[in-house]
């Protein structure tokens, strides 16, 4: 059950390919997807806490296009995996230190605009790391876009922010002053939506709301224009990036990982106790045992 996503991801994964090849800008890249993980080879590893074996994925052929389903999937695990271990650090460095979680939002536009709407949002944010209220002394930020019902795109961030013991005495900002320096800084003339919480242990249950997809894969399988501009409007542009006191303990997130396996990462997994191999089957939208 644990490796089920691997159908879905395929699954939406030919829908992009599909997508792709139906128009000549991008052929290339349908090709790509189109043969993305067609073939997965796993280890049987040992798991002594069930007394049994479990399965480690050993190799795949991955596109890496940013938009196939199964790569943005890999590529969003691995930048938890690396945010898990660097956490703990942090905590070990700062250990009086909080954590916020903050959401920023605008209005939406419309999908041809929006790679000048996020220009705007990330000089926002800039702006708003260098004004003095600001408390954090570091920061992850991810930026998410949805599709809006009516074709329209909703950039958004999400931010992890390092705040001293201060902040929740003397420098505290309640959200409506939050909202007021986040409209300051968009310099728009209307009330920004603004959610923000503070994270009473570590933030490593949140990781995955920070580093999960640029994109969510039901808005990409949605409507077939929508996302060939998203590519277009996306190209070049950066979903994550670190900040302050943070940067050193995470800059990697910043990179895309060269590994999308994971190999080494366990002690136990260094025991091969053989392969099974797994091919997809295009009409049955399952990847099933190769015998």
């Amino acid at each position: 059950e644990r490796d089920a996503p691997w159908d879905k991801h395929k699954k939406h994964s030919e829908t992009i390919a599909n997508y792709y090849s139906s128009d000549r800008e991008f052929i290339s890249k349908g090709e790509k997807v189109t043969y993305c993980s067609d073939l997965l080879d796993f280890r049987l590893t040992p798991d002594p806490e069930e007394s049994a074996y479990k399965l480690k994925l050993d190799s795949a052929r991955f596109c890496r296009q940013r938009h196939c389903p199964i790569c943005q999937w890999r590529r969003s695990l691995r930048w938890k995996a690396k945010a898990y271990q660097a956490i703990p650090k942090v905590t070990i460095d700062y250990p009086k230190h909080r954590w916020l979680f903050v959401t920023l939002t605008l209005k939406n536009c419309q999908i041809h605009e929006l790679r000048d709407t996020l220009k705007w949002v990330n000089d926002s944010f800039k702006r708003l790391t260098k004004l003095k209220e600001f408390p954090a002394i570091g920061w992850i930020k991810s930026v998410e876009v949805t599709r809006g019902k009516d074709g329209s795109a909703h950039p958004h961030i999400h931010a992890l922010l390092l705040v001293p013991p201060s902040y929740f005495h003397k420098d505290y900002l309640s959200q409506q002053r939050w909202c007021e320096l986040w409209q300051k800084c968009l310099r728009i003339d209307y009330k920004p939506i603004l959610d923000i919480q503070a994270i009473k242990r570590t933030p490593n249950f949140i990781i995955p709301e920070i580093l999960k997809y640029q994109c969510k894969e039901s808005d990409l399988v949605a409507d077939k224009e929508w996302f060939l501009e998203l590519t277009r409007q996306l190209k070049g542009t950066r979903a994550i990036a670190v900040g302050g006191v943070l940067r050193p303990y995470m800059k990697s997130l910043e990179e895309d990982p060269d590994d999308l396996i994971g190999k080494g990462e366990d002690e136990v997994d260094q025991v091969d106790e053989g392969h099974l191999f797994f091919g997809w089957k295009p009409r049955e939208k399952k990847y099933r045992l190769i015998n």
